[in-house]
């Protein structure tokens, strides 16, 4: 089999490249192929490499979103990394059948927990009884763990999300991957690097820092395209969705309160979403969100109430959700779809006072929905870098306490998700060195699994 590399540069569309800040993306497309993907809805993060990786719609893989309502349990999770949860045939799977000496490496791709990759490293911090969040990772075998952080130093996770978001953790998973593929060398390398999908969240796609922000990107993709061909490797540079810019933060969960839909249960004085006890609550994932209504004999009525709320485009029932191929017993009883300039929150409260603990945190695990409002401090705080540094500083000591720096206001966010593209260059793209392998400049979203595997065995 030929080595093959796939670089995931999240949020990277069309019209972003040949601006002069992605000098070296640009050279590889020249010299390449570029296409356009067909979008996945939702096309988040989790879904949208599903999708890749299986060659199968959500309504086939069952990764509806980034979380989902577990009837069984009657929990909302969000950022699960057991790979048993995605249904199907994996791409490397495929290739093991081919050839059993085929080897994987999945560096950062999600899901990434216990699959039959040969290799994985992921994002996996530590969580002491004391409240502490100490930034490490999970990796397979487990000595990489020990080996990449000695070399590189611990994995940079409150730079990989959070309000300091920035290009390190990306380079980490860049020189990351590198040391692996020379200590390994795996004949496919999937690689993850997320670093314009935040910046886009918080700008949108025209905001002022976009260009030094590309140009870093830029680097490291660079980096990678130069290192991988010079072993020999097939290079493909592929994203998920591109961002649209929006203004209008849409809280679906507030309207279902009113209509006294949704339940909350007091507790210390703040409020928390009861799943389990509410005829109908949404699980929002940036411009999507799936609508869990308790008595099949109320969905109509929901719909009606959801279709009338500023800001929802559509309200899919259960032939709208086929249609799209996101029908899926994980799925809500109904799935709303943003109109193009506004989002989903998650929040179900009606005062702030008295929002849960987590709000103002980064707490990816607990919020019952997506919250990009994290990548942002409070900017009602004075001196928040001194603010944040105590409250790191009594962790440390082992105190126990919260770190509410994360503002309420979801007007901050400029960029999001979630929708099929209205035009292809604003959508996801793939990019080759291999231009015949390619052969067309549009890509069913399905069908890059098969364009991964003619890299691998043409």
């Amino acid at each position: 089999m030929h080595k093959t590399v796939v670089i995931n540069a999240v949020g990277l569309s069309a019209n972003l490249l040949g601006r002069g800040a992605t000098p070296r993306l640009d050279a590889f497309r020249s010299a390449g192929a570029l296409a356009s993907v067909e979008s996945v809805v939702p096309a988040v993060t989790t879904s949208v490499q599903s999708t890749y990786l299986t060659g199968q719609w959500p309504s086939g893989h069952g990764i509806v979103g980034n979380g989902w309502f577990f009837r069984e349990t009657s929990e909302v999770r969000f950022w699960l990394q057991n790979n048993a949860l995605v249904s199907g045939e994996k791409v490397w799977d495929r290739a093991k059948r081919i050839d059993p000496a085929f080897t994987c490496a999945n560096m950062f791709w999600w899901y990434n927990m216990y699959s039959t990759a040969d290799y994985s490293v992921t994002p996996r911090p530590m969580y002491p009884a004391d409240g502490r969040k100490i930034p490490d990772v999970y990796a397979h075998p487990e000595s990489l763990r020990r080996e990449l952080q000695e070399k590189l130093g611990t994995f940079p996770l409150f730079n990989f999300w959070g309000p300091a978001t920035d290009i390190k953790a990306t380079r980490w998973i860049a020189d990351a991957s590198i040391e692996v593929d020379r200590k390994l060398n795996p004949t496919l390398t999937l690689i993850y690097l997320p670093h314009m999908d935040y910046v886009l969240q918080k700008e949108g796609p025209a905001g002022p820092g976009v260009s030094k922000e590309l140009q870093e990107l830029d680097a490291e993709c660079g980096k990678l395209i130069e290192y991988y061909q010079s072993r020999g490797a097939r290079v493909v540079v592929v994203s998920e969705y591109g961002i649209t810019p929006v203004s209008r933060p849409v809280h679906l969960n507030r309207t279902l309160r009113e209509a006294g839909l949704l339940a909350v249960r007091e507790e210390m004085g703040h409020e928390i979403l009861d799943a389990g006890a509410s005829a109908a609550f949404a699980v929002a994932d940036h411009q999507v969100a799936h609508v869990y209504v308790k008595d099949p004999a109320r969905v109509a009525d929901v719909k009606r109430l959801l279709q009338r709320v500023a800001g929802v485009a559509e309200v899919l029932d259960a032939e709208g959700q086929r249609s799209i191929h996101i029908d899926h017993q994980r799925s809500g009883e109904l799935v709303c779809l943003a109109e193009r300039d506004a989002w989903f929150t998650y929040y179900f409260w009606q005062d702030d006072a008295r929002a849960p603990d987590y709000a103002r945190t980064v707490d990816i695990h607990r919020k019952p929905g997506y919250d990009p409002v994290e990548l942002f401090l409070d900017p009602a705080l004075s001196v928040p870098k001194a603010r944040i540094g105590w409250m790191v500083a009594k962790k440390k000591m082992g105190f126990r306490t919260l770190m509410r720096v994360i503002p309420l206001d979801g007007s901050l966010v400029k960029g999001s998700h979630g929708l099929a593209a209205t035009r292809a260059e604003e959508g996801a793209l793939l990019m080759t060195s291999e231009s015949r392998v390619l052969g067309s400049d549009r890509v069913a979203a399905t069908g890059v699994f098969e364009l991964l595997m003619r890299h691998l065995v043409e």
